[in-house]
């Protein structure tokens, strides 16, 4: 283990940070205060506090998959792409929580919701011919994102409409 990390301890380097700036961002974009909690949500609702450790882990796994697909990738074209959608897919993971917390538009969340999962998948179906070990280790991560595009889209059907009209009627 311990070779395994002196000898890709620049890979483990950039996957931690980019993960980590993920998840750090993604988590000051992230008030479940008043607003929130007002909201009505389905029965299937996770706790709260579940969200954080299941996004760490999912962080871990996304990290993991991207140094194992890095080592894997067949050629340097390979890796630039590699690069690009896990770049576009921070991106896009980054845009979901300030849409729906900071704008409090769970609509455009949902919105925003289907390109950030067709990035997942993306990533999924690029890695899977040259590492299927790291594109299974994305698909908790599809799993997920796609049960929370389900309780977006319930947030949306049991609270719409949004927006400042919107709001100003809820207080």
């Amino acid at each position: 283990m311990m070779d395994f990390v002196s000898g890709h301890f620049r890979e483990i380097g950039v996957a931690v940070a980019g993960v980590t700036v993920v998840a750090v961002v993604g988590g000051l974009m992230t008030d479940v205060g008043p607003w929130y909690e007002r909201l009505r949500f389905p029965k299937l609702r996770p706790p709260n506090w579940l969200f954080g450790p299941a996004w760490t882990v999912i962080f871990a796994l996304i990290a993991t998959a991207g140094i194992i697909a890095w080592n894997a990738a067949p050629n340097s074209h390979a890796r630039w792409t590699l690069i690009v959608l896990f770049a576009v897919n921070g991106l896009l993971n980054l845009a979901w929580s300030p849409l729906f917390f900071k704008l409090r538009r769970p609509d455009w969340a949902l919105m925003e919701l289907i390109p950030f999962w067709i990035s997942i998948l993306a990533l999924i179906v690029f890695i899977l011919p040259f590492s299927p070990r790291a594109a299974a280790l994305l698909t908790p991560y599809l799993a997920w994102v796609t049960f929370a595009g389900w309780l977006n889209w319930r947030v949306v059907a049991l609270n719409a409409p949004f927006g400042r009209a919107a709001e100003r009627l809820r207080r």
